[in-house]
């Protein structure tokens, strides 16, 4: 069956949940874009509304409910809705129960199969036991992220079996790209005009250790830096126990590599981290901290705690305060423990309720914020490059950007307040810092930096 004989080609995308999604989402959109279909904003106008789901919690799943929901409550009456990702992976028969007018369900692992399911006659599934996607070959892609940065995912699926995380049942085993397929996809990128590249994986640290090779992240970090290019390449993900010496070394060797580190933490007390089933004790955390700073004294270092993990008791969760007031880190994402019936933690003993939970994360953000605004004092008077990206969205009179501290959608910025030298968003500028905002810095921009200028960047197309 061809587009032509169908109603309309105009559709309209979703994605939720992580960045990892979020690539599946852009290849999905290449495919259909070089089939001829048109993109439209407005879920009102289009003839297709796909959703690409998020299954990790039961607030995600809730949230890909929700959304599903109001695109059916706003689409017009010949308008068909496709289903994708990681719930309907786990989870398509609570959504067939739920929902009886889902045109198509595409499983986490079958994101190639987009054309198929928009173009079916009939309602219909293609659910396979692929439950992770991984590009591979000349598959097209729609970067929808703003032209100077976009994700590039080396590796799907998890080897790790932390008692909290259901993440290797949504998503599997461990499987990575191979190095040719990770340096095209790079270059290609690069040529683009994307100059931010962020590196995105369950967890980095892992890359090919399931081949037979086991080549490792450093190698594969040593074949990208030979790209005689311009760019800043953002590691996310890292857990403890895979920063080794070699891999700080080489970020420390090239200033390409951007000093920032997502590494999750989750918990600082030995007996939570084991109950955790983590890799790491508190006394290799310090240490691997302590190392970090010694030997990359500018690096930001973000990572995620979480709170109320069954058992946790008072005094491990002071343990936990003291923690973030004794070793200031410059980002932390905090969670509430959630229930996920399957995941081994479900059946621990010593769940918490609900107050219990949300006290302790109040107490444990509050104890951040202090060490926050104090911390981020350090950058009263600094001079960083910024990657200006654009208007403040409070005011044409503000400019937003970007230093290597702060990765897109999930920290600080920098708030411009003088950005009369900016010619052009989308590049590199030198501004000092002038104040701090809670999470964001305040600043004036001096003068263009004198790298390579990015390429300008074109009309994205965006995804809700």
């Amino acid at each position: 069956m061809t587009k032509e004989i169908l109603s309309g080609n105009k559709i309209h995308f979703t994605s939720l949940g992580c960045a990892r999604n979020l690539v599946d989402s852009e290849v999905m959109l290449g495919i259909l874009l070089k089939a001829g279909y048109e993109v439209v904003q407005e879920p009102s106008g289009a003839d297709y509304l796909v959703v690409n789901t998020c299954g990790f919690l039961a607030s995600s799943r809730q949230e890909s409910c929700d959304t599903i929901q109001s695109l059916i409550d706003e689409k017009k009456k010949t308008a068909k809705v496709i289903v994708a990702g990681c719930m309907v992976q786990k989870h398509s028969d609570e959504l067939k129960k739920q929902f009886n007018d889902i045109h198509y369900f595409l499983g986490s692992g079958d994101v190639e199969k987009i054309l198929e399911a928009i173009e079916a006659p009939t309602a219909g599934e293609a659910v396979t036991s692929a439950r992770s996607y991984l590009q591979a070959g000349e598959i097209p892609r729609q970067i929808s992220t703003p032209k100077h940065y976009a994700y590039l995912k080396i590796a799907e699926g998890c080897a790790k079996q932390c008692a909290f995380c259901i993440i290797p049942k949504i998503k599997g085993p461990l499987k990575s790209k191979s190095i040719e397929q990770v340096i095209k996809e790079f270059n290609l990128l690069l040529d683009q005009g994307v100059h931010e590249v962020i590196l995105i994986a369950q967890d980095l640290g892992d890359w090919g250790k399931e081949t037979k090779e086991k080549p490792g992240l450093e190698t594969l970090l040593k074949e990208m830096l030979k790209v005689k290019k311009d760019f800043w390449l953002r590691l996310l993900y890292l857990y403890p126990d895979e920063i080794t010496d070699e891999l700080i070394e080489i970020i420390k060797s090239d200033a390409r590599i951007c000093r920032y580190v997502d590494m999750p933490l989750q918990h600082i007390n030995n007996d939570v981290l084991k109950a955790m089933k983590r890799k790491t004790s508190k006394e290799q955390i310090l240490d691997i901290l302590t190392k970090i700073r010694k030997e990359i004294p500018s690096m930001v270092i973000r990572t995620s705690l979480m709170v109320g993990f069954p058992g946790e008791t008072e005094e491990q969760f002071e343990e936990l305060v003291s923690f973030v007031k004794s070793h200031p880190l410059d980002n932390i994402g905090i969670f509430q423990y959630s229930l996920e019936k399957e995941s081994p933690s479900a059946t621990l003993e010593g769940h918490l309720s609900e107050e219990v939970k949300q006290a302790r994360f109040d107490k444990l953000a509050s104890a951040q914020m202090k060490v926050l605004r104090k911390h981020n004092r350090r950058f009263l008077g600094q001079k960083l490059q910024v990657l200006v990206e654009g208007y403040h969205p409070d005011s044409p009179l503000l400019m937003r950007g970007r230093f290597y501290g702060q990765c897109p959608e999930i920290d600080g910025q920098i708030i411009i307040n003088d950005g009369r030298v900016v010619t052009e968003f989308g590049r590199l500028y030198e501004v000092e810092i002038t104040q701090v905002a809670d999470y964001d810095l305040i600043g004036r921009v001096i003068a263009p930096c004198f790298e390579a200028p990015m390429k300008k960047p074109a009309q994205q197309l965006a995804l809700v």
